[in-house]
């Protein structure tokens, strides 16, 4: 079982409009509504793919019981959200369809009180007992220690678990500081950790910090990797035009998967990147077109080197 972590998660509504103007009236001429935050748009592409998965985190409200609600009907998905009094945010993406543009609107999540950390802390542990890897996904909620990631990257390598962390900012900063297995930050993360806009450099200063494998998305350039197998730059086959929404996220779907089939790492990242371009294909976060990322997957250029022994 692969476990997801999600401290922020959403309802994610998907707008697509014809042409977005400020201060007019638009008409939408469809509309999506997915459960949200990264970690369960990982989940959600790691069960399509053929994964169990848990999913962990808080939900609260009626916007929270939407969300639960909705990740009942995904198949190989189980619900393990923490339940909390305040209200699970929203999140919301207008798509222009003339341009293929998208404006992301993200409300900040609610309050987590103390106690209410205390329960997911228990949880949290229960879970790392069956889990074969986990991922750590996403913002902070308010009320939950700017140390929380650092924390549960401990924890589940005291378990045996390999952790991937993919957050930013102090939270990341920290957590690297707990030797997570993977991160993956995008490039202005990873030179927010660093202080180096050079991202070969970045990435190695990033693993002297603590964290084992960098995993650095590079937006149409693809994904730099920095193991201690050795370092490989992925290339996308092509450029695509759509929502970008949630790419990322698949991008860590895929590199998970690849973990648990014990994939050696320029398949592991061939098959983040496809991933990551099907998504761009797909109506909303934490789908992927699958007959275009069986396509690309074998199309993905990984060239690099591998560390000497």
């Amino acid at each position: 079982m692969i476990l997801t972590v999600t401290l922020n998660t959403a309802l994610d509504i998907t707008y697509r409009v014809k042409g977005l103007r400020p201060h007019t009236t638009h008409r939408v001429s469809d509309v999506l509504e997915r459960p949200g935050g990264k970690g369960l748009n990982v989940a959600r592409v790691l069960a399509a793919l053929g994964h169990e998965v848990t999913a962990t985190g808080f939900a609260g409200g009626t916007t929270g019981k939407v969300v639960q609600d909705q990740l009942t009907l995904i198949p190989g998905v189980v619900d393990a959200l923490v339940p909390i009094s305040g209200h699970t945010r929203r999140t919301v993406a207008v798509v222009d369809t003339h341009t293929g543009e998208t404006t992301q609107l993200n409300e900040p999540g609610p309050v987590v009180t103390s106690a209410e950390w205390g329960a997911f802390l228990e949880v949290y542990g229960q879970l790392l007992l069956s889990a074969s890897a986990v991922a750590l996904c996403g913002s902070l909620p308010q009320g939950v220690p700017v140390g929380a990631y650092a924390g549960l990257v401990r924890a589940a390598r005291t378990a045996g678990v390999p952790v991937l962390l993919d957050t930013s900012g102090e939270p990341l900063r920290r957590g690297v500081a707990a030797r997570p297995d993977i991160i993956t930050p995008n490039a202005d993360e990873l030179a927010e950790l660093t202080g180096s806009h050079d991202p070969l450099r970045a990435a190695q200063d990033a693993r002297r910090r603590g964290a084992r494998s960098i995993i650095a998305s590079l937006g149409p350039e693809g994904l730099l990797a920095m193991t201690p197998e050795g370092r490989w730059h992925a290339t996308p086959p092509a450029r695509l035009r759509g929502n970008p929404t949630g790419a990322g996220d698949s991008a860590t779907a895929g590199l998970l998967s690849g973990l648990l089939d014990q994939l050696p790492w320029p398949q592991r990242l061939s098959r983040a990147v496809a991933l990551s371009m099907a998504t761009v294909l797909a109506p909303g976060a934490g789908e992927f077109d699958r007959g275009a990322y069986e396509e690309w997957v074998g199309r993905v250029a990984v060239t690099g080197e591998v560390s000497a022994a």
